[in-house]
């Protein structure tokens, strides 16, 4: 229900007032309080000594003009919603009106409907969000729940995680929390129910007779980004490192007035779900195995000292002459802001390559720093807070100047990623040697020691196209929210990494992830 209106104080000024007192009786009938100002300088006075809800303004005043007065009202208050109502349909009018920031503008002659909607639309627009998309996702629930049972193919598991992150945004947008944790419990149940999906199918996309498998990481380059170049047209690929389809759509809205999303397509990272596996996939256009056997100078295990992601410009460039392409390309890697900058203040210079490619860091740094850093824990610490961060730091990166620049240049897009995160809060016990990587969400060793009910095991490694160290060497993999903490320390172990996020297992976060094709405006 909205709340009484007569809590609702409005502000009317028109030197014509005395021909609206139809219309405002009428607001005062539907319970709302209305004083009445006939010039700019007596609405000023109000504003400066009584509160109020919203204001009606006439633009055409003697005197002070309704912009005047505006411009004087928000000197005293930037929030207050101001309703503009002017017989002036000039559009110079309009613009400096919007440009004021007024909430809503009206013209007249205006009747009492009018208004009232105007009102409802700006005072009543988050309860009335939060009724309706209560009511809308009651409606879905159990579509969705049907769903997730009859699921079979990953074009399934693609569809309910596009509708359960449609959802998920929009639920936020509403103050009903009960409903968010109905949602919440839909969403664990999606998610148990892919991790089977996985479990049963994911090695038999890696046979030969298999041709109903997922677009998977290493085919990325080759479907996406190569018949683009081949059409002659410049391409951009910009992977953000670590992004999720949830935090994609949040920044899209700002991207679209640059560009237009051709095709918005999920793609399935590969295990682990790590950036040394999947992002050297990606630019070598093959799986992990068949990298270290070819390319051994190009691959790092995980036991090895140093970053593990050293080599995908030569990667790339090797998959580029595999398949027989002659691109000029160019990489960069931005781990701060001053190569960021650099490549900005020196974008014309890119113009002269058929392929550029721009990895950004700073969403996997920023889960990194949830981890390590207790301020980013506080400022991060659930999905909605994570990606508000995200759309903070994107609306201020040189990133976003970037995309102005291609769109401004006629260049082709393609917005991806390497992989997404999961936030973890349960702990599974592993036992393992010394050797055994240190990941939470993924473990390769020998002699590991795990109830196999709590994992997705994978004995054979060459089966999944992975690399072993030792010929012994299994692969486990959590599964949703669960991390994997070793006894040694157990508690101070489990504190300190509940509710953080992880990488490197199996969820639709972390497996289910876009790749965007942009077209400019």
């Amino acid at each position: 229900m909205i709340p009484d209106s007569k809590k609702i104080k409005i502000l009317w000024t028109d030197d014509e007032i005395d021909l609206l007192r139809p219309h405002i009786l009428f607001l005062q009938e539907k319970g709302y309080t209305v004083e009445i100002a006939t010039n700019g300088h007596d609405a000023i006075d109000f504003v400066q000594s009584q509160h109020f809800d919203l204001i009606l303004l006439d633009e055409n005043m003697p005197g002070l003009s309704g912009i005047e007065t505006l411009n004087k009202i928000r000197l005293l208050n930037l929030t207050i919603p101001v309703v503009m109502i002017t017989k002036n349909e000039e559009e110079h009018i309009m613009e400096t009106a919007i440009g004021s920031k007024i909430a809503d503008y009206l013209i007249k002659p205006v009747n009492p409907n009018q208004i009232l909607l105007s009102i409802k639309k700006n005072l009543d627009t988050k309860k009335l969000i939060t009724r309706e998309t209560t009511s809308a996702y009651q409606a879905e629930f159990r579509n969705i729940g049907e769903q997730i049972n009859l699921a079979r193919s990953f074009a399934d598991w693609e569809d309910i995680y596009r509708r359960l992150v449609y959802w998920e945004l929009e639920l936020e947008r509403s103050d009903d929390q009960s409903m968010f944790q109905v949602f919440s419990m839909q969403k664990t149940e999606a998610g148990n129910g892919f991790s089977r999906f996985i479990r049963n199918n994911y090695l038999s996309w890696f046979t030969e007779k298999n041709t109903n498998k997922p677009l998977l990481s290493p085919a990325v380059f080759k479907e996406k980004v190569f018949p683009l170049l081949d059409q002659k047209k410049k391409v951009f690929v910009i992977l953000i490192d670590n992004l999720r389809l949830d935090q994609w759509r949040i920044l899209s809205p700002i991207i679209s007035e640059y560009y237009t999303m051709a095709d918005e397509s999920l793609f399935c990272s590969i295990l682990p779900t790590s950036t040394q596996y999947a992002r050297n996939a990606m630019f070598a256009g093959l799986m992990p195995r068949e990298i270290a056997s070819i390319n051994p100078d190009l691959w790092s295990d995980d036991e090895d000292e140093g970053s593990k992601n050293m080599n995908e410009e030569s990667l790339l460039l090797k998959q580029i002459a595999r398949f027989g392409k002659n691109y000029r390309v160019y990489y960069e890697k931005i781990t701060h802001t001053r190569n960021g900058k650099k490549i900005v203040d020196n974008f014309a210079n890119l113009l002269e390559y058929d392929l550029t490619v721009i990895v950004y860091n700073f969403i996997d740094l920023l889960s990194h720093a949830n981890t390590e850093v207790e301020m980013i824990r506080e400022l991060a610490g659930n999905d909605t807070a994570y990606r508000s961060l995200i759309l903070s730091w994107f609306q201020h990166s040189q990133l976003l100047d970037m995309i102005r620049q291609m769109a401004e240049n006629n260049i082709t897009v393609v917005f991806t990623t390497d992989h997404g995160s999961i936030r973890v809060n349960n702990p599974i016990k592993v036992v393992g040697d010394r050797k055994t990587t240190t990941n939470l969400r993924y473990k390769m060793g020998k002699n590991l020691n795990y109830n196999p009910k709590d994992v997705f095991e994978i004995r054979d490694p060459y089966a999944a196209h992975l690399p072993k160290t030792d010929v012994s060497s299994s692969y486990i993999f959590a599964i949703n929210s669960d991390f994997l903490a070793y006894p040694n320390n157990y508690n101070y172990y489990v504190n300190y990494y509940r509710n953080t996020f992880q990488h490197g297992g199996i969820s639709m976060e972390e497996m289910l992830i876009p790749v965007v094709t942009m077209l400019p405006k």
